[in-house]
């Protein structure tokens, strides 16, 4: 293990809380995220105290309708909900409690997947090229789809054992790929949700980009040509760590080669860019992203 890997990893086991958890910087309060984060970033096959009392805390913040909150300061359940399901699925958890989060996800919609967005959508009188025949997924229940929380859903449901609500879950991974591709921008990537406002075509970014790819893994590359190559260019160009992170990621999980980062040491304090960064490194948990990945 290189310098870039095992300093980002040592860091992230150096700033675990007491409670189990990270937060997005140390010393700070924990978050579900950047805990989900770390711990993919963190997992090995085998016992791990580390995991065992930060899966507790997580398992903490369940709603009794099966979501999770965000932290322990947010008493709604979330997007994050994705998260742990994503987190039991790689330890192979399959319980009534994940089974609940499980069914707190299929039953989550975009607001705008209504009879009158259809019906404006197709008299256009919506002014924008938005496909809205899909459910998708918000931030947060009684919202509006957007890219990144249906992308860390579909991640998630990936995950979900096949033994579950097979036909379902199936069912709605499909039309999250399918809200993705329709979402897709004139340039090839995805920004946040709209491809297309005030009849003007908006431009795609590297984080949406990436998190795209990620949840439509498992769809032939003839869907959204050009989208790996322009994820290339993005990882090239962008001056966001986050977004280069992210890209190093999705691309792997493509099985594209980006060169490895060079072998420097880590001198930040973001928690979650520490694990995004180990997560992407060649050698790191990419693969904790694929559709089966466990290991």
């Amino acid at each position: 293990m290189g310098l870039y890997l095992d300093s980002r990893l040592q860091f992230l086991r150096s700033v675990q809380n007491p409670d189990g958890g990270w937060g997005y910087f140390p010393g700070k309060a924990s978050w579900l995220e950047p805990t989900t984060y770390a711990l993919l970033a963190l997992h090995t096959k085998g016992s791990d105290p580390a995991w065992e009392r930060a899966w507790k805390l997580v398992r903490s913040w369940q709603n009794p309708d099966g979501s999770f909150r965000p932290g322990s300061e947010v008493k709604d359940g979330t997007w994050v909900t994705a998260h742990a399901v994503t987190l039991a699925g790689i330890q192979d958890i399959d319980d009534p409690d994940n089974r609940r989060a499980v069914d707190w996800l299929l039953g989550v919609v975009g607001a705008e997947h209504n009879i009158w967005t259809r019906t404006g959508s197709f008299l256009h009188l919506i002014k924008a090229r938005l496909d809205v025949s899909h459910e998708g997924w918000p931030w947060r229940p009684g919202n509006a789809t957007w890219i990144e929380p249906t992308a860390h859903t579909l991640v998630a449901l990936k995950k979900v054992p096949a033994r579950y609500r097979a036909s379902e879950v199936a069912s709605r991974i499909r039309d999250g790929e399918d809200l993705i591709l329709s979402r897709r921008c004139t340039d090839g990537g995805w920004n946040y949700g709209t491809p297309n406002m005030l009849y003007y075509d908006l431009p795609s970014y590297p984080e949406t980009t990436a998190l795209a790819l990620l949840g439509i893994q498992g769809r032939s590359e003839r869907e959204y040509p050009g989208a790996l190559d322009l994820a290339e260019k993005f990882r090239s160009e962008t001056k966001s760590s986050l977004g280069r992170a992210w890209l190093q990621i999705a691309l792997r999980t493509h099985a594209r080669q980006p060169a490895p980062p060079g072998e420097t040491a880590w001198a930040a304090t973001d928690i979650l860019l520490a694990s995004l960064e180990a997560l992407g490194h060649p050698e790191g948990n990419y693969k904790l992203f694929c559709a089966a990945g466990k290991s």
